[in-house]
């Protein structure tokens, strides 16, 4: 083979990681752009190509590539993460990470869909497949999150008005996709509302109430997508998704593109 048809067979870093269950592209990317891959003894660069046979170091750690991770069947595997934990593989301060519950995996890693943060539980999915992981964050795919939400405030129209036609923030204009308020406890200083968000910037749901002068006491993601948070699984546990639920994240990536 000559140099030219070796090039062709060459992939871009990321994707080639991505398909082997490395990282998202999202995250691969953010290595490249911070030096933190070398191939081949170089440091690699955004756009630069790669053979599953180089050699690709992170942080100066070989990584062991194998043809059989490209081969593994996608999984995906919903995780009831409690408040407490990080979304994180390591923490500096030793903190209970999301990855210590998780089932072991051969030839590759999970990857998070997005992040929780600390005092946020809920619905996180997690894939060995960083393709499909990235098209899921891409914020060209248009999934829905959906949260309930316990919020201390005065839940006036004018404030619900605000909340669906678009607030400032330090990182543009925010808005939920929808508000439905709790007709329980209508008197109550507390409220639990569910709200929908087209994102996954970060904290978006907590700074936008904030920015309209409630506090969030509670925050749990019950929906990504078409998938449902079930009330049967317990905190800190997983269950991983069956064929059609996950051709349903699927067609739900397709279908908001088209």
């Amino acid at each position: 083979m000559n140099k030219r048809e070796r090039d062709q067979e060459k992939v871009r870093i990321q994707k080639l990681l991505a398909q082997m269950g490395i990282g998202s592209r999202r995250e691969i990317e953010s290595w490249i752009a911070e030096g933190r891959l070398k191939v081949n003894g170089d440091v690699a660069s955004l756009g630069d190509r790669m053979l599953i046979t180089d050699q690709i170091h992170l942080d100066g750690r070989l990584l062991r590539l194998s043809k059989d991770a490209v081969s593994q069947p996608r999984r995906v595997i919903l995780y009831h993460k409690p408040i407490g934990e990080l979304c994180t593989r390591s923490d500096p301060e030793g903190r209970t990470t999301i990855f210590h519950a998780l089932p072991k995996l051969s030839g590759a890693r999970w990857i998070s869909v997005g992040r929780l943060d600390i005092n946020t539980s809920g619905l996180l999915l997690l894939t060995n497949d960083g393709e499909l992981a990235h098209k899921l964050m891409h914020p060209s795919g248009g999934i829905q999150r959906e949260y309930a939400v316990r919020v201390l405030g005065k839940l006036t129209d004018e404030v619900l008005y605000a909340a669906t036609h678009g607030v400032t923030l330090e990182d543009g204009e925010a808005r939920f996709e929808e508000v439905v308020v709790s007709q329980e406890e209508t008197e109550a200083a507390n409220r639990w509302v569910h709200v929908v968000v087209m994102q996954g910037r970060n904290r978006l749901v907590r700074r936008l109430w904030e920015a309209l002068g409630l506090k969030v006491n509670r925050l749990s993601r019950v929906r990504f997508g078409p998938i449902v948070l079930p009330r049967s699984l317990r905190l800190g546990r997983c269950m991983e998704l069956d064929v059609g639920q996950v051709q349903q994240l699927i067609e739900a990536v397709k279908k908001d593109k088209k």
